[in-house]
């Protein structure tokens, strides 16, 4: 779902294919079929305050300088992997594309203070008739 139309472009996209991991047989030893995408934020024609909200993010694919690391190797074909690992891309920047909106803080109601209070004041009473019975 595409919410804003900020589209990563593809030349800024550094596109390597590797040797995929785990079992799958001979064809993994032989077939260069997992990419590795780089794509360098800061060099990239996102605005400024995407790229910062991109920064921001705690994610693990995010280098300290500020490069994305992306590694695909779900599918056996290496432009199905390409494909995947530019939707996961795309997907991270549809998701800072858009600012948050700012909270913005509000007191409670005079209602809402009232019956608060009665509510304590009967919890009070409650716990009040649970003391030791005092025989006169």
């Amino acid at each position: 779902m595409r919410r804003s139309g900020l589209r990563v472009q593809p030349a800024e996209v550094e596109v390597s294919a590797i040797r995929a991991q785990g079992a799958g047989g001979q064809n993994v030893n032989k077939v260069s079929s997992a990419v590795h995408l780089r794509y360098n934020v800061a060099a990239s024609s996102l605005p400024d305050d995407v790229k910062a909200r991109l920064l921001a993010l705690p994610d693990n694919r995010i280098s300290a300088d500020g490069v994305v690391v992306i590694k695909a190797q779900e599918h056996r074909s290496l432009e199905m992997n390409r494909a995947e690992a530019m939707a996961r891309l795309q997907a991270m920047v549809d998701r800072v594309a858009v600012a948050p909106r700012v909270r913005r803080a509000t007191k409670p109601t005079h209602g809402s203070k009232m019956r608060r209070l009665e509510g304590k004041a009967v919890r009070a009473q409650v716990k009040a008739g649970r003391g030791k019975v005092r025989g006169e």
